[in-house]
């Protein structure tokens, strides 16, 4: 069935509305005293009239509907700079066009938020040193940033509709991520992490990968790392040798002296036990460092928080410690490396209240699956915080600047985390261990 035009339906709604009084006022005119020339003309006037008046109502009513379809047509096909002339919120069709203009000028300004969005998403992609790359469904390269170029050695053109095999990249997108990966690419052979999630795009699947280069920061790392430990390896062996060859030099021109002084054989016996203490006292500080070195995977047993506490705690003699009770806990985790960290950190504590007056405080307490324990002493603080867990670093006389750092090891090795910071609301600081329940 053909539907009629509104157009067409409201002209001839009009004329029907019109005729009933059209038809009376013309049985009038034909049935009185009129002359012939009269009657036609005034019958030809009505009509007109009638029509004229139609299609105006006609043109008024389809006018402003054809005005708001031109509008919304605009705006479907992204131009947002057409308005309706008419627009008045103080009546139905003006305020419909009234909101018609409103949508336009918000989708007008939503459309600059999304290109200044989208303009600052590229500046982003272009400029961050990580490689960028957007996949579909059929692994056929979508979208790569400049990096992801210079990764490749090719331009975005001639890499673009490629797949992924062709582009050296399958590996990517196979297996859990994030992983790290050995790979050669146009820049050389290096390590990279591989991270990759999913997203849709026109009702599509599609996988975003992200390589980010690993070689760099590991030697950068790797070489700060040989220079603190050759700096200070350097300055502990040579503060040992320093001594022993001055002392061993000072032994020979007693040796060789002619007629040898009377006390020459205490001089040697006292030269020969100062060699000895520094050579002890080098070795132990070597042992220190290969322990550290070979700290072995954490044995986990269950160990109740309260016990393990108290038991430490009762090891200091020096200094009075006051554990404050916590929950009641069970945690899985090596003993004897939780007793080796928390000896350190009381022991540290004690050390730095030195002869002043004060207590320990031992106390703990849980937070999101974890057992967070920490050791306040009432020292002077720490001076400085940065190089506090650098193997080998101490500002106390004749300690090894391990501690800490082997303290970390171990809660690290638990899945944990180990800080030292100063203690907010009073003199003092505070190391603050994290442990996993499990």
């Amino acid at each position: 069935m053909t539907r009629t035009p509104l157009d067409r339906r409201i002209l001839l709604m009009a004329l029907l509305l019109g005729l009933p009084a059209l038809g009376v006022v013309i049985l009038l005119l034909w049935t009185g005293d009129f002359a012939d020339r009269t009657r036609w003309t005034v019958t030809g006037l009505l009509v007109c009239w009638t029509l004229a008046l139609a299609y105006a109502l006609r043109e008024k009513v389809t006018r402003p509907l054809q005005t708001m379809a031109n509008m919304l047509a605009a705006l479907r096909e992204g131009d947002f700079s057409l308005r309706a002339r008419g627009a008045h919120p103080d009546d139905s069709l003006g305020l419909a066009l009234f909101e018609a203009n409103m949508l336009g000028e918000t989708l007008r300004n939503q459309r600059f938020v999304s290109l200044e969005a989208m303009a600052l998403l590229r500046t982003v992609m272009s400029e961050i040193d990580v490689a960028v790359f957007t996949f579909d469904v059929e692994h056929r390269l979508r979208l790569v940033n400049r990096s992801g170029e210079r990764l490749l050695g090719k331009p975005a053109e001639q890499l673009l509709g490629k797949d992924a095999e062709a582009l050296g990249l399958a590996r990517c997108l196979e297996g859990e991520t994030p992983v790290v990966l050995e790979a050669a690419f146009a820049v050389g052979m290096g390590r990279w992490e591989v991270r990759r999630n999913r997203f849709r795009q026109g009702g599509a699947e599609h996988q975003l990968v992200v390589l980010a280069d690993l070689s760099r920061t590991l030697q950068a790392e790797e070489r700060q790392a040989w220079q603190r430990l050759v700096r200070v390896l350097s300055h502990e062996i040579n503060n040992s040798l320093a001594p022993i060859r001055s002392i061993a030099e000072s032994l020979g021109s007693i040796v060789k002296r002619q007629p040898r002084p009377a006390d020459a054989d205490a001089d040697l016996v006292d030269g020969l036990d100062i060699i000895a203490n520094r050579a002890e006292g080098l070795g132990r500080f070597l042992s220190a460092y290969a322990r550290m070195a070979r700290l072995p995977r954490p044995v986990p047993a269950p160990i109740r928080v309260k016990e393990w506490v108290t038991r430490v705690a009762g090891l200091e003699k020096h200094r009075q410690v006051n554990v404050v009770p916590g929950p009641d806990l069970t945690i899985q985790a090596d003993g004897d490396q939780l007793d080796q960290l928390l000896i350190n950190l009381v022991s540290n504590a004690a050390e730095a209240m030195g002869s002043g007056k004060g207590q320990i405080t031992i106390r703990w307490t849980t937070d999101r699956g974890a057992v967070e324990l920490s050791v306040e002493d009432e020292g002077p603080g720490l001076a400085q915080t940065e190089n506090l867990f650098v193997p080998f670093f101490t500002t106390k006389p004749g300690g090894t600047g391990i501690g800490l750092a082997l303290g970390r090891q171990i809660a690290e090795a638990h899945g944990g985390s180990l800080v030292l910071v100063n203690r907010g609301g009073g003199k003092g600081a505070v190391a603050r261990v994290r442990l996993p329940f499990g």
